[in-house]
């Protein structure tokens, strides 16, 4: 049998200090535990701009259409400004999540003990924290028509239309109550079923979802607005969230925001399983391309190390390998590396973004 694919987009800013070391990672599991990759890498972004004028290359997205899971580091950054709207390096990951499909967007919010104190909530509060945000991603307010800015009178207007299918809203709940099931069996759907349309389908479509084929699983319903001040509030109430694009664009910001720094963060987005019965996929850490610190070794490389744990658990049935890592994560952290990103005292000196990796692969190499 040949190995499982990925694919490689450093992507802009510090996306290839960051991919580097999760390299050094993949290269780690294919020497110590036989677990071998055959990986390609690619641009997107900004620089496939800079070679080809376009932010995805036709070639590029061909390959990402083919291989087990695309794994990305980060698009965009001043350079790219004043380009149009349709070139901006942007686009590029907006048609690989649209022309892959990916329509469940998982975003963890998990709180290490070692960085409880980071967060502007208590400590009790978010201490242990583990949840996971499933938005949908590829409809909803962000893709609904009629949509754009047009004049009636004397003044403009501008137009975004909420709209979701029946299938649209079950696809998501499946992959919410599937997730659950791999966790601690317990989803909360928010939506604002109160005072629009598309949330009361929303809340009848998930429901019957559940009753018909995960009866096994806790169902709850909440308005998204009163889920955000529990967020606030007691977030460890929580296990799965499902919502839709805007709301979920929202909610899991707010949930990053947690764990005391963008740079812990990863996600994976999801779509139909292919021929294979892996889901397309595509992993990419939370945090954005930070060109004010590119190409200075003081990026977290920790987000993109964990988004690809995040496929190892999603996409190849890796579950332990997947812990093999997030622990390493912990044990480093509650060593007390930091890079610069989490230091929150002084005298604590930042470790660089190599040296991190260096920790972590020590780390591993200890879990053996």
């Amino acid at each position: 049998m040949s190995n499982p694919s990925l694919l490689i987009l450093p992507g802009d800013g510090i996306g290839p200090e960051v991919m580097t070391q999760v390299n050094r990672v993949i290269d780690w599991f294919g020497a110590k535990r036989g677990l071998a990759f055959d990986v390609s890498e690619d641009l997107v972004g900004g620089a496939a701009y800079d070679k080809h004028g376009t932010p995805l290359h036709d070639d590029t997205l061909a390959k990402a259409m083919e291989v087990d899971a695309v794994l990305l580091g980060a698009v965009g950054g001043p350079k790219y400004d004043a380009l149009d709207f349709s070139v901006k390096p942007e686009r590029g990951l907006l048609r690989l999540r649209k022309e892959m499909d990916l329509f469940a967007n998982l975003r963890p919010a998990q709180c290490f003990d070692a960085l409880a104190d980071f967060s502007s909530l208590k400590r009790d509060v978010v201490a242990g924290l583990d949840i996971v945000i499933v938005r949908e991603l590829t409809s909803g307010i962000y893709f609904g028509e009629p949509r754009g800015i047009i004049k009636e009178g004397n003044e403009r207007v501008g137009i975004n239309t909420q709209r979701y299918t029946e299938s649209e809203i079950e696809r998501v709940a499946r992959s919410a109550f599937e997730l659950a099931r791999r966790r601690n069996n317990k989803v909360c759907s928010m939506e604002k079923a109160n005072v629009m349309e598309s949330g009361i389908l929303w809340r009848e479509v998930v429901q019957k979802v559940h009753d018909e084929d995960y009866p096994d699983v806790e169902l709850s319903h909440m308005y998204a607005d009163a889920g955000a001040m529990q967020l606030c509030r007691w977030p460890k109430q929580f296990d799965v969230i499902v919502t839709d694009n805007l709301f979920g664009d929202l909610l899991s910001d707010a949930a990053a925001m947690l764990t005391g720094s963008l740079g812990m963060l990863p996600s994976a987005s999801l779509g139909a399983p292919m021929a294979n019965g892996r889901p397309k996929a595509l992993y990419e850490p939370v945090h954005g391309s930070a060109p004010d610190i590119a190409g200075q070794g003081k990026a977290n490389p920790i987000a993109c190390i964990l988004s690809f744990a995040m496929a190892l658990r999603y996409s190849f049935d890796q579950g332990d390998e997947a812990t093999r890592i997030e622990s390493a994560v912990e044990k480093v952290l509650a060593d007390g590396l930091r890079t610069a990103d989490l230091i929150g005292e002084e005298g604590v000196e930042p470790v660089s973004t190599a040296q991190m990796g260096d920790a972590i692969l020590a780390a591993l190499d200890a879990s053996l």
